[in-house]
C-alpha cells in the first residue's frame, strides 16, 4: 500500500523514525506515561534528525518534505508514544504551519528558523472555555491601541503550552469600537500579560504538555498579527485541516501500536492447549483490526497526497480523522479483549494505548463535526 503514494524518501523517513521509535522511545514510553514527564531529551533529538522542521522549507532552516513524510513520521511516533507524536504533531501542524502559511517574512524569519531545528516548541490556542466545537465563539478580545492591540481573555486544553517558545491564538479584533471579526496573532509566550496555567491531569497523553493559558491586559504589537483583522477564521480553519491529517496519523499509529502487540500476546498466550489466536474469537478480532488499520492508513495518506498537489482537502481530511480515530478506538479496545484480564493493568502497553485513544475522537474537532464537515461537503457536492 505505501507504494501508491511513497517515494525512496519517504521510504528512507520510514525507516529512520521507526529505528529512532523502537531505540530511544518504546524503552522510556511506560516511565514518561506514569511520571507524567515532559520528553525535553526526546524532542532534542527529533530536532537533531529534522522532524521538527519537517514541513518548514529549508530556506528558513527545515527539511522542506511533504505532508506524506509528515504523516508517516507521526505514525511511526504513534506506534511507540503517543505522548511524543502529538508533541511534535501539534508544534509542527498548529504551532509552525500557522506563521509559514500566513506570517510576514519578519514573523517567518523571527520563528521558523527555531522552530525548525526543535530549539523553540510551537504551540496554537484555538479552544476556550465557552468555545469548542463552536471556534466562531471566541471570546478573547484584542483591542486597537495606537500601534499595539490589548488582549484579554484565555485559552484552554492547549498543546505545549508550558514548553513553547512560541504561540499563535486567535481573538475577536476590535478597533475604534468596530468588530472586524476573529483574526490570529503569534506571541512569544514570555509577553507580559500571557499567564500559563498548571498542567492538566489527563486520562491519557500523560507525558505531553497541556495547558490553559489567560491573557490579562496582555499588550502585543499589531505587527504580531498573522494576515488581516477578519482573516483568522480561515487561518485556523486551514490550520485545523492539515492538523486532522496529523491526528489521522496518529491514530493509526496508536492503533498499529497496540494491534503488534495484541499479535504478538496471541501467540505467546496459550489456553487449552494451544496459542490463543487459533481459536475463532480471537483471530477474527485481529483480522477486524488489521482491516480497519489499513483502511485508515489508505484515507490519511490519501488525504496527506491531495493536500501535496494543492487540493482542497476539507472532506478527505475529515474522513481520516474520523475514520482513523475510531479505529484507534476500536484496536485498542479490543487490544485490552485480547489480552484478558493482564490488558487492564498498567505493566501492559496496550492499557497506555487505550487511554491515549480516546483524545483521538476529541480533539482537532470531535468526531460529531467531523460527521458535520463531511454531511455539508457531500450535499455540497449534489448536482440536481
Amino acid at each position: 500500500m505505501d507504494n501508491l503514494f511513497f517515494t525512496d524518501e519517504h521510504f528512507m523517513i520510514r525507516d529512520m523514525v521507526r529505528e529512532f521509535a523502537d531505540s530511544e522511545i518504546t524503552p522510556v514510553a511506560h516511565e514518561l506515561d506514569q511520571l507524567g514527564k515532559f520528553p525535553s531529551d526526546l524532542v532534542e533529538k527529533m530536532g537533531e534528525l529534522g522532524l521538527m522542521g519537517i514541513l518548514i522549507p529549508e530556506e528558513y532552516g527545515g527539511a522542506g518534505l511533504d505532508m506524506v513524510a509528515f504523516a508517516t513520521a507521526i505514525m511511526e511516533l504513534g506506534r511507540a508514544d503517543a505522548s511524543v507524536a502529538i508533541t511534535m504533531a501539534a508544534h509542527t501542524s498548529l504551532g509552525s504551519l500557522p506563521i509559514l502559511l500566513f506570517g510576514s517574512e519578519e514573523q517567518k524569519k523571527t520563528y521558523l528558523p527555531k522552530l525548525a531545528t526543535g530549539e523553540m516548541l510551537g504551540a496554537f490556542g484555538l479552544t476556550e472555555p465557552n468555545a469548542g466545537s463552536d471556534a466562531g465563539a471566541t471570546q478573547t478580545k484584542a483591542v486597537r491601541d495606537g500601534n499595539d492591540y490589548i488582549v484579554n481573555g484565555g485559552k484552554i486544553f492547549i498543546t505545549n503550552a508550558g514548553e513553547a517558545g512560541v504561540l499563535s491564538f486567535t481573538s475577536k479584533v476590535e478597533d475604534n469600537g468596530d468588530d472586524l471579526g476573529i483574526a490570529a496573532f503569534s506571541i512569544p509566550t514570555n509577553t507580559l500579560g500571557l499567564e500559563i496555567g498548571p498542567k492538566e491531569k489527563k486520562m491519557g497523553w500523560r507525558a505531553s504538555d497541556t495547558r490553559q493559558l489567560f491573557f490579562k491586559n496582555m499588550r502585543i504589537p499589531a505587527s504580531s498579527m498573522l494576515g488581516t483583522p477578519g482573516a483568522g477564521f480561515k487561518t485556523f480553519m486551514k490550520t485545523l485541516t492539515s492538523g486532522r491529517v496529523s491526528v489521522g496519523a496518529l491514530s493509526v499509529g496508536t492503533a498499529v501500536g497496540a494491534y503488534e502487540r495484541a499479535l504478538a500476546y496471541s501467540v505467546e498466550r496459550k489456553a487449552f492447549g494451544k496459542p490463543i489466536n487459533k481459536f475463532q474469537s480471537i483471530g477474527f478480532k485481529l483480522a477486524d483490526m488489521a482491516t480497519k488499520i489499513e483502511a485508515s492508513k489508505l484515507l490519511v495518506f490519501h488525504a496527506a497526497w491531495m493536500k501535496d498537489q494543492g487540493m482542497d482537502i476539507t472532506k478527505e481530511a475529515a474522513m481520516a480523522k474520523l475514520f482513523a480515530s475510531e479505529t484507534a478506538m476500536d484496536v485498542t479496545t479490543e487490544a485490552i479483549q485480547v489480552h484478558g484480564g493482564y490488558g487492564y493493568v498498567k505493566e501492559y502497553d496496550v492499557e497506555r494505548f487505550f487511554r491515549d485513544a480516546k483524545i483521538l475522537e476529541i480533539g482537532e474537532g470531535t468526531s460529531e463535526i467531523q460527521r458535520l464537515i463531511i454531511s455539508r461537503q457531500i450535499i455540497k457536492d449534489i448536482k440536481i
